[in-house]
């Protein structure tokens, strides 16, 4: 699991820093923001003290309203020394209290400008993303007419190769070799290269090209969500492949299924028109085109007519 510091959260979000220099370096470990409304009450037994907590206009309100004997007990009881950090937003004043508190303890005090909600939203966005469930798999992926197709098979059975073909026929590289996935939502996998070996393609007897330096920036792209897996695999004349599209094979990653296509792989096959088609084929089928179901339906009504006639 990555880690993520309250500085990293300084530097993404341009948050002032008020007081809790010395906490910058704490670690955040969950992407829960807490808003510590029934806290402000005097209520502590379930404060998930772990959390960023996040004070907006309704909690400094209420806190306001408070003497001077519970203000400084609950600012207190509210920076820990594992609290990450203290957010407050709408650029709203301090109160005198927190910021004694922020400095004995060491929590990291920081200030936006922004609405409560927006801050909350960026903030658990980028926190996610952080702490998303990854993997990394063998394989290719490209965008192919805004889908992610994920290009999978065994070593040299000519993934690269395709993916080659398919960016000089306009499309974009995201990732050759090995790609590191990461499960954002429970339905959605995106897809990126290792910094190391980012726009680079490797072609057997030819060796590694910088796609992004031959084809321009317009041939790359750094991260996309995978929406379809082709699994290439060389022929074999003792397997049935499907000939018709309606059967509907899935490839779980993580927690997610996946349509998966199977393509053999022969001579005299373009595997990049392919799955050109493939692509496209699969963007027909989200739109409630599907060419073998309708192939099915006109087959059926032409056995019922041939059988009504016979009758």
């Amino acid at each position: 699991m990555a880690k993520v510091r309250t500085q990293d959260l300084l530097e993404r979000f341009n948050l002032e820093l008020v007081a809790g220099e010395d906490g910058v370096h704490r670690e955040i470990h969950m992407s829960d923001i807490s808003r510590p409304g029934v806290e402000m009450t005097g209520y502590f037994k379930f404060y998930p003290k772990e959390r960023l907590q996040l004070l907006g206009k309704t909690e400094l309100s209420y806190y306001n309203e408070l003497n001077q004997e519970e203000r400084k007990d609950r600012m207190e009881r509210l920076c820990t020394d594992v609290t990450p950090g203290i957010v407050i937003t709408r650029q709203m004043d301090i109160p005198e209290e927190l910021l004694i508190a922020c400095r004995e303890a060491g929590v990291p005090l920081m200030r936006s400008p922004h609405k409560t909600t927006r801050v909350i939203s960026r903030l658990t966005n980028f926190l996610e993303t952080k702490f998303a469930p990854f993997t990394a798999i063998h394989g290719v992926l490209v965008d192919i007419y805004g889908i992610g197709v994920l290009i999978t098979g065994q070593s040299g059975v000519g993934k690269s190769e395709t993916a080659l073909e398919l960016v000089k026929r306009g499309h974009r590289l995201v990732a050759d070799d090995s790609v590191e996935i990461r499960q954002e939502d429970f339905d959605t996998l995106i897809g990126n290269s290792p910094p190391l070996i980012e726009h680079l393609l490797e072609i057997r007897g030819l060796g590694i090209i910088n796609v992004m330096t031959l084809f321009g920036a317009g041939a790359v792209r750094s991260y996309k969500r995978i929406t379809l897996v082709i699994n290439l695999e060389l022929w074999d004349q003792k397997k049935q492949y499907d000939r018709l599209g309606l059967d509907e094979d899935k490839k779980k990653i993580m927690d997610v299924e996946l349509p998966q296509v199977t393509v053999p792989v022969r001579p005299g096959r373009n595997l990049a028109v392919i799955i050109e088609v493939a692509a496209m084929n699969f963007r027909l089928k989200r739109m409630g085109v599907n060419a073998a179901e309708e192939f099915s339906e006109r087959l059926t009504q032409v056995i019922d007519r041939d059988q009504a006639e016979e009758d």
